[in-house]
């Protein structure tokens, strides 16, 4: 059955493919645009947009009246290491978002979540959605969605259930995420093999993540998260080399001693917190967190409550990965 669905974040890298797909299946989808550019570009993908922020409450109220269904993809997605306004941004957008949706009358949400809500630094093995979330984050990243997460299951109710989808480590076509910030660290040297690079990670191709967002929306229980991936787990170092190589770039070769890396973030955070910003380090812990140690995940969840199964191999993904431009 066709639904009306709202969808904050949908300029961005998972909410244009999943407008994508809506349209695609037939439902009728409204948009939150932030400027009359981003109103172009979502309704160029078929969607029908209204002017607000989720920082607004009073336009997230406006713009939900007459949907029944909501995805919020909107969030800060920065990984610096100190990043001032992420907090307020996912924190209290995300409690204005699901208030909205309440008073509108939605009857199904999904909120969408990360991996990264798991972090702290350490590695992450075959983790599934019993691990708690930690009480120390890896970084503000981190802190900020986990905090989002938890006030978004705690608008759950039987009027409106709320589900958690937690994808890691996104890429595939369209790329304007991971990428671009691969390529660009590549290109200027500045990319390297944190203890060689050789451990493994947990990956998750758009066309997939899309898949498992739309499953849960249909089918998820309320109250629930959880984790979407392309299946089993792949070698760090061997999946990045791959991709920068799918998109016309040379993989480096340098490696790094991790305890070199380590002491970086930590001492990187430091003068990040002490200067308020005003000092970029080179790592921090949430990007060392994220990318430096083993994070990998268990779809059992997924695969029992929700269907789940990836639509896409990594091979096949790959194909899909353009030429990065120069």
């Amino acid at each position: 059955m066709a639904n009306t669905v709202f969808v904050t974040g949908g300029s961005g890298y998972i909410g244009r493919n999943l407008i994508r797909r809506l349209v695609r299946d037939g439902h009728r989808v409204v948009a939150l645009a932030r400027s009359p550019a981003s109103a172009a570009k979502l309704e160029s993908l078929g969607a029908h947009t209204v002017g607000g922020d989720i920082l607004n409450p009073e336009s997230l109220a406006k713009g939900m009246a007459g949907c029944d269904r909501l995805v919020h993809a909107a969030a800060d997605t920065g990984h610096g290491a100190f990043e001032a306004s992420q907090h307020h941004t996912n924190l209290a957008g995300t409690r204005n978002v699901f208030t909205a949706a309440r008073t509108a009358g939605i009857g199904r949400a999904v909120h969408v979540s990360t991996e990264a809500v798991l972090l702290d630094g350490q590695p992450l093995v075959m983790a599934d959605e019993t691990a708690p979330i930690p009480t120390r984050h890896a970084g503000s990243y981190s802190a900020s969605k986990a905090a989002a997460e938890r006030a978004a299951i705690d608008l759950n109710s039987p009027q409106c259930p709320v589900v958690a989808v937690r994808p890691r480590f996104v890429w595939g076509r369209d790329d304007t995420t991971a990428l671009p910030q691969l390529a660009a660290a590549a290109r200027s040297g500045k990319l390297v093999w944190i203890g060689g690079g050789r451990y493994l990670t947990s990956t998750a191709h758009i066309d997939n993540v899309v898949e498992g967002i739309v499953l849960a929306l249909e089918k998820g229980r309320g109250g629930e998260a959880y984790f979407i991936t392309d299946g089993a787990p792949v070698e760090f170092r061997g999946f990045v080399s791959q991709l920068l190589e799918h998109a016309g770039i040379a993989p480096p070769e340098k490696t790094v001693p991790r305890s070199v890396v380590a002491a970086l973030a930590r001492v990187g955070d430091l003068l990040a917190r002490l200067s308020r910003g005003r000092f970029h380090p080179p790592i921090g812990g949430q990007e060392y967190g994220t990318v430096g140690v083993e994070v990998t995940l268990s779809t059992a969840k997924a695969e029992r409550e929700l269907g789940y199964r990836p639509v896409i191999t990594r091979e096949a993904g790959m194909e899909t990965v353009e030429t990065f431009p120069a």
